[in-house]
Parts: structure tokens; C-alpha cells; sequence
């Protein structure tokens, strides 16, 4: 509190930001206009703004604070880490024990074929890192040729140049000359807005089959690696159909292309499951995490790694001549390690699993029933609602794609709840220690804000 009394005003905050800070995914000029929202504290499920307002985090800060905010033994775990060892590298064949300890640790949670772990910073970095590794790993084995990645339409992950080309957003894409070469995009798993009157089942088959018509039209010997989110995320929560998974493992066993799970919002409790992976019963070579690896509380990420993967490296490969200065930074593997001791001391994915998502499955399936919803979907603790003007045709808004998304998000910011929306898709993913009664707040807040909306949108003549 005392921190909190010797703030500057919100404005000359606002003032000091606008001159020298560029945000991300931001159009600066309309920031600038507006002036940015100063979130000052947090604690639990909630944030704290500089003029004193509480907001329930519905979005777990961006899909990472997952133990929730204001975890002292994290803060204390990373103290301790600064006083011993504050840095050192990982490079010229030296390691340090915070890096050891939770190698280790990461290989007791991930699937049991996956033992080893390659670590970076973020979710972009470690996305990177996999566009090196499948190359490094088929040129390993003889097979030079074997480059190209296949990714998904609408995918996200990550923003750097090989990230934001694995992912399928076309806005990304303008910007920058994107995709870089050997990448190719096939359709998602949206049964909701591309299914059309396709049984869900069908659907999520004919998507995954796109994969094999793909790898036939490039070639086998070509294909390298199918890379995506168990469910996507930033793309809108598109929670594939059950038939999906289980033919993308079939083709890629069959056609001989490594599976990469892109784990840095599934990761970690997100599903009910340590992983999405687990959650959809695949077998990837290699995971990417971060996010919730140290819910948020210091950058850090890495690349799971299956044993055939890293065996091919060890026994063919020579030297790898990739990294960062930060891989495996101490005091991150420090806080790290706290946040997943706090995840199996307070049995947190179970409590995802078993109590928080059956629970918010139950409160939000409710607002399928509200006139502006053509669908309400959740799997474990990440959920999205699909607003509409006409529930049966599941129809867009006559309205460029996010105007009404973006008026919805407004008025949950002013009235308590962070929902970030994606074109005209609501979403949720908040961290996963929320209570019961935490839900149910949510959930009312997420009503009243969707009656705001519809009365402004008819106010507007946007319903239609």
C-alpha cells in the first residue's frame, strides 16, 4: 500500500507511457488518444487499476497466471536464486542446480517418451527454436530435404518471424513479408463457424484429413513436422471436435512427420490434464511451454523434447548451433520450480479436472441461452461464447468482423471483468485456482456485460 500511495496521478502515468512505451498488438495512435488502463497491484484472481478499481482477471494475465497472483514462496524462491547465483549461461558445456532440478522435474510431468528440454523465453522463442530443431533433426537423420512445416489457418504462435509464419493469422502475415519459405497453412477445426450442417464428428475428421491431402501434395520425403495447439487459443478457444486428434497421430505415424504440440496455453493444468497432449491422448515429439511453466512470474520457456528426437540429435547430429544468452536463466528455473511444487502441493490440475471446470462448464453452457450467443463452449478452464445476431443460421454481424467483440470487451472492463474478445468471440481462460464463488461472479458479470452490449449494439443498429 504504501507503493501504492507514492504513485504518480493515472494521467501523468498515462502522459509518461504514451511518450516513450510502444506496446504490443497495439494501434498506438488510438492508445495514445485513450490513454493506457495502469494496472498497479493484483492478488488471487483479481487486478488492481491505478484509480482504484478491482477486476476479476478472466484471462489469467495472457493465459499464464496460473496459481493466481501474489504468490509469496515464488517471490522468495527467486530472492534466494538472486543472492546465489543471479546469472550464468548455459552454453560451453556448464550448467548450474536450479536448471538440473527442473529438467528433471519437467521430465516426471511430461508424457514418459519426452526427457529432455531445450529452454528459451517465451512461447515465440521456443516455436522458433522447433522450426531449427526439426530441420537440425531430419538432416540428422539423412534426410536434408524433409524442411517443410505444416501449421493451421488461424493458428497463433507467437509473434517473432518464424513464430508469426508457423502461425495461420493473415494480419500478421502483411506485415513484415510473412510466411518465411517451407511453411504451409491447412484449415482449422472451427466447427462452429466453418462446420456449416456437417455432423461435429465429420467435421473434425475432414479437417484432420486436410493434413494427409497436404503432405501428399508436397511430398513425404518434403514434410518435416505438422505443428499445432491442442486447442487454439488466441485464435478464438476453438475447441476441436473429438474425431480430430486421434487421425492427426494416425496420419502423422503413418506418413512418418513429427507431431509438435504447441503446449504454452494448454500446458500445465489449463485442460483438467498436465497437458493438452494428455487431455487428447496424442504423442507429440516435441511440446512447447512457457506461460504457466512459472505462471507468469518470470520469463521462461522451453521445448520438451521425445526421446527419438533426442537421440537422433545426440547420436547424429554434432553440435546445435542454436540458443539464447537466458536459456535455462537461474533465477527463472528457480521460480519455476516453486510454482510447480504449489501445483502438486495444492493438487491444482485436479482441482481443474475434478471441481473448477466441471463447474464453469455447468455456469457458462447457461449463457448459451442469452439472445446475442450462438454458442457457449469450455473444455477444462478456458471457455468462449460466439456472439451473433441470429443463433440459428449462426450468422456474423453485418458490422465489420470484431466491432460488436470489441464493444462487448469495453463494458467488461468498466464493469469488473477482464474478457478479451477475438473478432466477435468472447473468451475466457482465468487462473486456475478460481473458486467456485469466483466462477460465479465471473459468469454474472460476463450476463450483465452481454445485456449491456445487446441494448448498445440496438441502440447503434448493429443488431443485424
Amino acid at each position: 500500500m504504501t507503493f501504492m500511495a507514492n504513485l504518480p496521478p493515472t494521467q501523468e502515468l498515462q502522459q509518461k507511457d504514451a511518450a516513450h512505451h510502444l506496446h504490443p498488438f497495439t494501434d498506438t495512435q488510438e492508445l495514445n488518444e485513450k490513454g493506457a488502463r495502469i494496472i498497479t497491484r493484483a492478488e488471487g484472481v483479481y487486478l488492481y487499476d491505478s484509480e482504484g478499481n478491482r477486476m476479476l482477471d478472466g484471462m489469467a494475465g495472457l493465459w499464464c497466471v496460473n496459481v493466481g497472483y501474489g504468490r509469496k514462496e515464488i517471490q522468495e524462491a527467486a530472492m534466494r536464486q538472486m543472492e546465489q547465483l543471479p546469472y550464468y549461461n548455459t552454453f560451453f558445456m556448464t550448467s548450474h542446480p536450479p536448471v538440473v532440478a527442473l529438467s528433471e522435474k519437467l521430465a516426471s510431468l511430461a508424457p514418459p517418451h519426452i526427457n529432455h528440454v531445450f529452454y528459451g523465453n517465451s512461447g515465440s522463442e521456443s516455436n522458433d527454436t522447433v522450426v531449427r530443431m526439426v530441420r537440425h533433426y531430419w538432416a540428422s537423420m539423412g534426410k536434408p530435404d524433409k524442411k517443410v512445416i505444416i501449421a493451421r489457418k488461424n493458428a497463433y504462435h507467437g509473434s517473432t518471424v518464424a513464430a508469426a509464419s508457423l502461425g495461420g493469422m493473415k494480419g500478421m502475415h502483411a506485415q513484415g513479408g510473412l510466411p518465411i519459405p517451407d511453411i504451409t497453412h491447412i484449415d482449422q477445426p472451427y466447427w462452429y463457424g466453418e462446420g456449416g450442417d456437417m455432423d461435429p464428428a465429420d467435421f473434425g475428421l475432414m479437417r484432420a484429413r486436410a493434413l494427409e491431402e497436404e503432405i501428399d501434395r508436397i511430398g513425404e520425403d518434403k514434410v518435416a513436422a505438422f505443428i499445432a495447439e491442442p486447442i487454439q487459443g488466441a485464435g478464438g478457444v476453438v475447441i476441436p471436435p473429438d474425431s480430430y486428434w486421434p487421425e492427426i497421430q494416425r496420419i502423422c505415424d503413418e506418413r512418418d512427420i513429427l507431431l509438435i504440440a504447441d503446449e504454452v496455453i494448454c500446458g500445465f493444468g489449463r485442460t483438467g490434464n498436465w497437458f493438452g497432449s494428455d487431455t487428447y491422448q496424442i504423442k507429440p515429439d516435441l511440446m512447447t511451454i512457457a506461460k504457466g511453466l512459472s505462471s507468469g512470474y518470470l520469463p521462461i520457456a522451453g521445448v520438451l523434447v521425445s526421446d527419438r528426437v533426442a537421440e537422433g540429435f545426440i547420436a547424429h547430429g554434432g553440435e546445435f548451433a542454436h540458443g539464447y544468452t537466458y536459456s535455462g536463466h537461474p533465477v527463472a528455473c528457480a521460480a519455476a520450480l516453486t510454482n510447480l511444487e504449489i501445483m502438486e502441493r495444492e493438487h491444482i490440475v485436479e482441482g481443474v479436472r475434478d471441481r473448477a471446470a466441471p463447474y464453469l462448464a455447468e455456469k457458462w453452457a447457461a449463457l448459451g441461452d442469452h439472445p446475442l450467443i450462438g454458442e457457449a463452449r469450455s473444455k477444462g478452464l478456458v471457455a468462449a461464447l460466439e456472439l451473433t445476431p441470429d443463433k440459428a443460421a449462426r450468422a456474423p454481424f453485418a458490422a465489420s468482423k470484431g466491432t460488436v467483440g470489441l464493444i462487448c470487451r469495453e463494458h467488461c472492463f468498466n464493469n469488473g471483468l477482464v474478457m478479451r474478445h477475438v473478432g466477435d468471440t468472447m473468451i475466457i481462460a482465468p487462473p486456475l485456482v478460481i473458486s467456485n464463488s469466483e466462477i460465479d461472479e465471473l459468469v454474472n458479470k460476463a450476463a450483465k456485460c452481454l445485456d449491456l452490449t445487446l441494448a448498445d449494439i440496438k441502440a447503434r443498429d448493429l443488431y443485424k
